[in-house]
């Protein structure tokens, strides 16, 4: 599921992955280095790591291995086997590579439960939603929360209010010279279009980004105010709903049930981590490759619509979710290898978008491809709800940016190349706008 994790770039220098944030979470911490580190907790299955060379295998938990590093370390490993022996965070796991494998693992939910990681690793600061969930509470719980992104305040948002809210933005920004657009419009973007989109009154709404960047770094203080600032909000529209997400949440009913308050908090902050964090990233992983590719640039400039192809061109080859951490709960066999119970385990989606037996010359950038089979929202039960709104934000932010800088360039191609293992962006995208 696309942007099912926390973190992300939100202190504008873009120092790391989740360090940026003091991510400290069970199962996940960061590093000094801004990576993730897959902490393992002690119940899990911790066989020793024989069959895993650490001196030729990167971590990946630790490792940044940005632009065409991960890509390459992922094509030998998926040569070798469609599933690997790896290192987490210092621990051994299994990286599922193959496209076959991996289509196969992500709609067995007996053995890789999407619920069950959610439960031991997000749920204990995020709250419990249908993500963490599994069989019919989570079909029940699924159907009391996605309507609410698919109502007329989302048809709004997306008709006119995420345009404007992008040539609000960019016309603060300067017309020409250097700057890095990560830090001024990237890292700010998303969260502005989720609280929009909820209703909370613009007036607080830096206030509330705040709170939004407290909770991805788990920190209380932050989860406590947002809490003590939304019920008095929830109770109000309660009484008088309005045409928002934050009112389809409080109003929707499915065979007599409702969400809780605690429920509808729980939705929001996953919307949060969810929507925000990859929107971030497949934005800035959108810019990066349509500013590293000046022919492609170039053929959007002069067909717009070109650019919904390049979106979803970007999603199989660079999407903001790279290696989506899973646990194997009762131990099963896939392609010919045996993963023990209790397993720590690795969905490779950049691995599998770039499979050779799927995809023809599956290195290259090109929007002309027929992309329906990659793998980043996700199959089943479990698959992305919100990955039409995702890919309104990621097109509509990039066209506005390309017509306010009807010319602009990289400064340094390899400082902007997207970094990083389970969450992958562009930590800063330093560009040169000509006049």
């Amino acid at each position: 599921s696309l942007g099912s994790l926390p973190g992300g770039h939100w202190n504008g220098r873009h120092e790391g992955r989740l360090d940026r944030l003091g991510v400290q979470s069970i199962g996940v911490q960061a590093l000094p280095n801004g990576q993730i580190s897959h902490s393992i907790p002690k119940r899990w299955s911790l066989s020793p790591m024989s069959g895993i060379d650490q001196s030729a295998t990167p971590d990946f938990g630790r490792d940044a291995l940005p632009g065409p590093e991960l890509h390459q370390v992922l094509a030998r490993l998926r040569r070798a086997a469609p599933v690997s022996r790896v290192l987490m965070g210092g621990r051994p796991g299994w990286l599922i590579a193959g496209h076959e494998a991996l289509s196969l693992a992500v709609r067995d939910e007996v053995a890789f439960p999407a619920g069950e990681w959610y439960r031991r690793v997000i749920e204990p600061t995020q709250g419990r939603t249908f993500e963490s969930m599994e069989g019919a509470e989570h079909l029940l719980y699924r159907r009391l929360a996605t309507p609410a992104f698919r109502s007329r305040a989302v048809d709004r948002m997306e008709a006119s209010g995420i345009a404007e809210l992008a040539q609000e933005m960019l016309e603060a920004l300067p017309e020409s010279g250097e700057l890095d657009l990560m830090d001024a419009f990237v890292a700010h973007f998303p969260f502005r279009i989720i609280s929009r989109v909820l209703g909370i009154p613009t007036e607080r709404e830096e206030q509330f980004v705040g709170w939004a960047l407290g909770i991805l770094r788990f920190d209380p203080k932050a989860a406590r105010q947002f809490s003590d600032y939304m019920r008095p909000v929830i109770a109000q529209r309660r009484k008088h709903p309005r045409e928002d997400v934050l009112s389809g949440l409080l109003q929707a009913e499915v065979h007599g049930q409702r969400l809780s308050e605690e429920d509808v908090l729980s939705h929001i902050r996953l919307l949060f981590s969810a929507g925000g964090t990859t929107t971030h990233d497949a934005l800035g992983n959108l810019l990066y490759a349509l500013l590293s590719h000046p022919e492609e640039l170039q053929a959007v400039r002069e067909n717009p619509e070109r650019l919904a192809l390049a979106g979803e061109e970007l999603l199989r080859w660079e999407p903001p979710v790279a290696l989506l951490p899973r646990l194997c709960l009762t131990g099963t066999t896939l392609g010919g290898v045996s993963i023990p119970p209790e397993s720590q385990v690795l969905f490779a989606i950049s691995a599998a978008n770039r499979d050779p037996a799927r995809f023809e010359d599956p290195d290259r950038f090109d929007p002309d491809r027929r992309t329906r089979d990659k793998l980043t929202f996700g199959l089943g039960s479990h698959s992305c709800p919100g990955l039409h709104m995702a890919r309104a934000n990621i097109r509509i932010a990039a066209q506005a940016i390309l017509d306010r800088y009807p010319k602009i360039e990289l400064v340094d191609e390899v400082q902007a190349r997207p970094r990083g293992t389970t969450l992958r962006g562009p930590q800063s995208l330093g560009v040169r706008v000509l006049s």
